[in-house]
């Protein structure tokens, strides 16, 4: 099968034969890698998608998104909507029934309080909660009785489905968090680690940053399922290793985001032991642009908190530095058919993605141009140029990955045609998205003048994901460096626009408002789009029941995997 082909669906999926379910764990071992090894298992306070979809083993959302993008139940029998009685038809509250008789791993039953405490949890403020736009709006999370769970917003909200829908906004067991709330979230080493979950695995040794043991819960709802009594998830190491593992030794059965050139996944493949699948979603590589002073001059409190930054806040100067950025050769060179030209911050669905006029084009004379022609030159003859006589050198960070340092590299170049010093500095990916308030290495702190990454949002409405742009969501010292809001971007008229997105219901509305948040952020200097990039990833061919998702977790229905006999 050729990586080409692979591409032209929404997903891809692969099964030789049905499940066939004889009993709970009954085919033995698993065997996952993801070369950005987990280092926390809550996904409130990690941005990161490797601690995200380990976390999505366990515990669970009330519903979640299928490989086609549809809205499903989870934890309850049905998804609330207006036509079922579910949504109130002013629009402002949303009630979810649980489904009765589920219980947590311990045997404890799962209640609406759990469910009612999840959102004090991440909506307390003194605490930092990396998913608190998950929660954009909300007034109160009530519980008339053990199965409902009645949520009311500040105001009609069309979209209702952002509180406890998907992988990045789980259940937390009430009994298990509750001295957790606040200040204290970040020291529950425990519970953080070795979450009490709902899911078809339970946590029987975590060592952060490198390898998670599991065990099939054995009161997982579905009685025959999970297939498999044991799962090792090892992190760490690089994407060639971890596709060669999958596709070449059969070492492991399932191997996440290979970030890999297409002549790399080519070879893999024929080894003759597993098999790619990929798919396009809205995941999208970009350059994200410090908005305040990642100076280490200044204080651990003030550092990537003061505003201005000292030249990336001048329009022209990040608008040469897009102008350039040779796309198509980054496409070509990273991902060939596994990847798109972008400069939209949502590229898919494609009702929210903005094209960009000139986009796929390179051009460092007109860069060099509006560099000009604003003023920034080199007056001392070194080769930089410099902003109100500060140099326009930059600290240029990423995670460490064999594509994304071809990339530093190439970019480095095209900025230095065009004046500018670059330092470039990789970290590794588990340290990088990790989320520790106490590393100076997180892309949440982010002490440098740009960084590079890619991610994603669950479902196919982005609105929760376009609230990463808000004033309020930076991420800060006193919110422990938790925030979506990585670039501390700050927009009246992004807010503004945001708030009207929440509150509007006809789609042809939402587009529009969607697209116009995306111009901002390319426009205002949020960011510095590069590549849509499908996901891909890879399987044993003994695996069963694998079914890529890119509109949720990947790991999503990891209760159907099953050995192929």
């Amino acid at each position: 099968m050729k990586l080409k082909s692979l591409m032209l669906g929404a997903a891809a999926s692969f099964a030789l034969a049905p499940a066939a379910f004889a009993e709970r764990g009954g085919d033995g071992e698993v065997k996952i890698i993801y070369w950005q090894a987990p280092s926390i298992l809550n996904p409130f306070l990690s941005g990161g998608t490797k601690d995200v979809e380990s976390a999505s083993m366990i515990i669970e959302p009330l519903a979640r998104y299928n490989e086609k993008g549809e809205l499903v139940p989870w934890l309850v029998n049905e998804v609330p909507t207006v036509a079922n009685g579910g949504v109130s038809e002013d629009l402002t509250s949303i009630t979810w029934k649980l489904t009765p008789g589920i219980t947590w791993s311990d045997g404890s039953a799962f209640t609406s309080a759990d469910v009612a405490f999840t959102y004090e949890y991440c909506s307390h403020p003194e605490g930092g909660c990396a998913q608190l736009t998950k929660f954009e709006g909300v007034k109160s999370v009530e519980t008339p009785d053990d199965t409902t769970v009645v949520i009311t917003f500040e105001s009609p909200t069309p979209n209702p489905y952002g509180p406890f829908v998907g992988g990045e906004s789980p259940i937390l067991q009430k009994a298990q968090f509750a001295s957790c709330l606040g200040a204290a979230s970040s020291t529950c080493t425990e519970q953080n680690f070795n979450p009490i979950g709902t899911g078809p695995f339970v946590v029987d040794e975590f060592k952060p940053n490198d390898v998670i043991v599991m065990s099939a819960n054995q009161n997982y709802r579905v009685a025959d399922k999970p297939a498999f009594a044991k799962v090792t998830f090892k992190g760490g190491g690089s994407a060639a290793a971890s596709g060669t593992a999958v596709m070449e030794t059969g070492e492991f059965d399932y191997a996440w985001n290979l970030q890999l050139a297409p002549d790399v996944i080519a070879k893999m493949q024929e080894g003759g032991k597993g098999t790619p699948v990929a798919g396009f979603g809205p995941l999208l590589e970009r350059i994200m642009l410090n908005n305040t002073n990642p100076s280490p001059d200044l204080g651990p409190d003030e550092r990537s908190v003061i505003r201005p930054h000292p030249f990336l806040s001048d329009p022209a100067v990040y608008k040469a530095m897009s102008m350039a950025i040779d796309r198509p050769l980054l496409v070509e060179v990273g991902y060939g058919q596994a990847g798109r030209v972008s400069c939209s911050w949502v590229p898919a669905p494609e009702a929210f993605a903005i094209d960009v006029e000139g986009c796929d084009v390179q051009d460092i004379a007109g860069a060099n141009k509006m560099l000009d022609d604003a003023g920034i030159v080199d007056t001392d003859g070194d080769g930089i140029r410099e902003k109100d006589g500060v140099p326009l050198s930059i600290l240029y960070q990423t995670s460490t990955n064999a594509v994304r340092q071809d990339f530093q590299a190439l970019i480095k170049e095209w900025w230095g045609e065009i004046g500018m010093e670059v330092e470039l500095r990789n970290i590794d990916g588990s340290v990088f998205f990790g989320g520790d308030a106490g590393s100076p290495d997180t892309f949440q702190k982010f002490y440098a003048d740009v960084e590079m990454y890619a991610n994603t949002f669950n479902g196919t409405d982005p609105q929760a994901y376009l609230g990463n742009g808000l004033c309020d969501k930076a991420p800060r010292p006193d919110s422990q460096w938790q925030g979506e809001n990585i670039s501390r971007f700050c927009s009246e008229e992004f807010d503004a626009l945001h708030a009207k997105l929440s509150a509007t219901a006809d789609m042809a509305e939402r587009s529009r408002i969607g697209k116009e948040l995306g111009t901002i952020a390319f426009e205002q200097g949020m960011m510095i789009p590069l590549v849509h990039r499908g996901r891909l990833s890879a399987h044993s061919n003994s695996l069963g029941g694998v079914v890529l998702n890119v509109w949720d977790s990947e790991l999503w229905n990891v209760a159907d995997w099953h050995r192929i006999k």
